[in-house]
């Protein structure tokens, strides 16, 4: 029989051998947990790739979440955007300064970068015209700001659409959403009929594409000179284009995925409406190192 002496040595080293490898699966676990929520443009588009022919289809896993429209409060898992600034004068510069908290209330500053950016703030007028799509800066207490200007008066939407850094390394991505003053005489404008193809800065951008409620579908979009070529399209924000969906009536912020490469000379993505209504749909793009953004009003039945 061994003595004690022997027995604890083996019990110890067996204890540190078993925690090694406790810890290494776990590491394994955590890694992938980061890897799949990282705020990285490729790991984003890894987790939605689809297959050539991939038709309307829908999500087993979070497919609720999928579905629902975000932007609509200014609290939802755990985060609150608090506003410093939000009235304006209509027409005149102004700035947009912000802060994202926590459940304790505390200002946070870490973020993923998503698309290149660690923070997007898109704004629109409740009628969902004058659309912008903004990149502030933070600072070090957590406040960030952005020069903006309302041209015309009324109640403006801002979105703040961010993934959160907690500090047990959890990642949170979400879309909270604020309202914006700029005092005077609102006169709303109806929304553009509906069409597939629209021109902007010389170019002409074609949509094709039919979104369901509940599903997520690809849409995609061609840009053509006025001769009828391709133009060389460059990269933004991590992709050939970026979109933004939003809902009339409650401007729900939809749930939506570029591809990384160009599809058969068009910039696709996949759209997730959550249910039937108008929804207006907004491609910013870049050539010659200038960004546009062509804007389609789509019915979904």
């Amino acid at each position: 029989m061994p003595d004690r002496a022997t027995l604890r040595l083996a019990l110890v080293v067996g204890g540190l051998v078993l925690a090694v490898l406790f810890g290494f699966g776990l590491g394994r676990i955590n890694s992938g947990t980061v890897a799949a929520a990282s705020g990285s443009p490729d790991s984003a588009l890894a987790e939605h790739t689809h297959s050539p022919g991939t038709g309307a289809h829908s999500h087993e896993a979070g497919q609720a979440d999928a579905a629902a429209a975000g932007g609509l409060a200014v609290s939802h898992a755990g985060y609150t955007l608090s506003p410093l600034s939000g009235e304006f004068t209509a027409g005149q510069p102004g700035e947009l300064r912000f802060q994202i908290r926590d459940g304790q209330r505390r200002a946070v500053t870490r973020f993923a970068v998503v698309h290149d950016k660690p923070m997007h703030v898109i704004v629109v007028r409740r009628d969902l015209t004058g659309y912008q799509h903004l990149h502030p800066i933070m600072a070090t207490d957590g406040t960030w700001s952005v020069p903006l200007t309302l041209p015309r008066p009324g109640v403006w939407r801002a979105y703040a659409d961010f993934t959160a850094l907690a500090d047990d390394g959890r990642q949170t991505a979400t879309t909270l959403g604020v309202d914006l003053v700029a005092p005077g005489g609102y006169l709303p404008r109806g929304l553009p009929a509906v069409t597939t193809s629209t021109t902007v800065g010389g170019f002409t951008v074609a949509y094709q594409g039919t979104p369901e409620p509940g599903l997520t579908v690809p849409v995609s979009f061609r840009v053509t000179t006025p001769d009828g070529t391709s133009p060389v399209l460059e990269r933004y924000l991590g992709a050939y284009g970026h979109l933004v969906a939003l809902r009339e009536g409650d401007l729900g912020y939809l749930h939506v995925h570029p591809e990384s490469e160009l599809v058969d000379g068009a910039i696709q993505f996949w759209l997730t409406t959550p249910g039937s209504g108008r929804y207006r749909l907004y491609l910013d793009f870049a050539t010659a190192g200038e960004v546009r953004t062509a804007e389609f009003t789509v019915i979904v039945p």
